[in-house]
């Protein structure tokens, strides 16, 4: 699928909102551009399925602005990530239960968020929330010979049956920043307000054996660091 109309509205958006926000008031109103990345650790909290979390990467640019006067700052930013986690299942339908036998999926998505920053020491340290929208890819299985491994909990489910999740989610997200002006370490944790698995309910799967409605919430830990100009 090719994104790059979605992407260039959202660059556009983010200049826009930048540049309405400097032009209010009396004060001077500093921008600041930054980059960063970073590790995540990725799940869903679900009881349709045993999971494991797993780690993956992140990448992101965002535009900040700073706010001389007020308690807090304003970031608009994009950030593009791989995530990983792991579902139990058996390769065969009357295979014993084995929680420890894990299949990993990989996931891409692309999140924009818009975050306040609590100035706790103004340069040093802020405490950062805001909402967050995402656009992710169907869960990608890692090793193709596994498609037709059993998900644990379901008689007959495969693992390619649970693949199309939900695309469009709603996320919030809290954490911290720590360093000196121009670098800083980031902690974050995102959670999913949207029901990730929601578009299976509307497949045509076998759900003989476990819980007829899919319903999970995404969960990451973000840890990371960014430069800024």
């Amino acid at each position: 699928m090719n994104n790059n109309g979605y992407f260039l509205l959202v660059a556009l958006t983010l200049c826009f909102v930048t540049k309405s926000f400097s032009q209010k008031g009396n004060y001077r109103i500093q921008n600041g551009f930054g980059i960063g990345g970073g590790i995540t650790q990725f799940d869903i909290t679900t009881d349709n399925f045993i999971t494991k979390s797993s780690n993956g990467f992140l990448g992101g640019m965002s535009s900040t602005v700073n706010i001389p006067t007020r308690w807090y700052d304003i970031s608009f930013g994009m950030q593009l990530s791989e995530n990983r986690i792991e579902i139990s299942a058996r390769p065969t339908p009357l295979s014993n239960s084995n929680p420890d036998e894990f299949i990993a999926y990989k996931m891409f998505a692309a999140q924009v968020a818009m975050l306040m920053h609590i100035k706790v020491i103004p340069d040093y340290l802020t405490i950062d929330l805001g909402p967050m929208l995402q656009y992710n890819g169907k869960l990608e299985l890692k090793d193709d010979t596994k498609k037709g491994y059993y998900i644990n909990n379901y008689n007959l489910l495969t693992a390619e049956d649970i693949t199309t999740i939900s695309q469009f989610n709603v996320n919030g997200a809290i954490g911290a920043s720590v360093g000196i002006k121009n670098f800083k370490l980031k902690a974050q944790y995102i959670y999913g307000f949207t029901n990730i698995l929601k578009k299976l309910n509307s497949e045509n799967v076998d759900v003989s054996g476990g819980t007829p409605r899919f319903k999970g919430n995404q969960t990451m830990l973000v840890l990371g660091g960014i430069i800024s100009f």
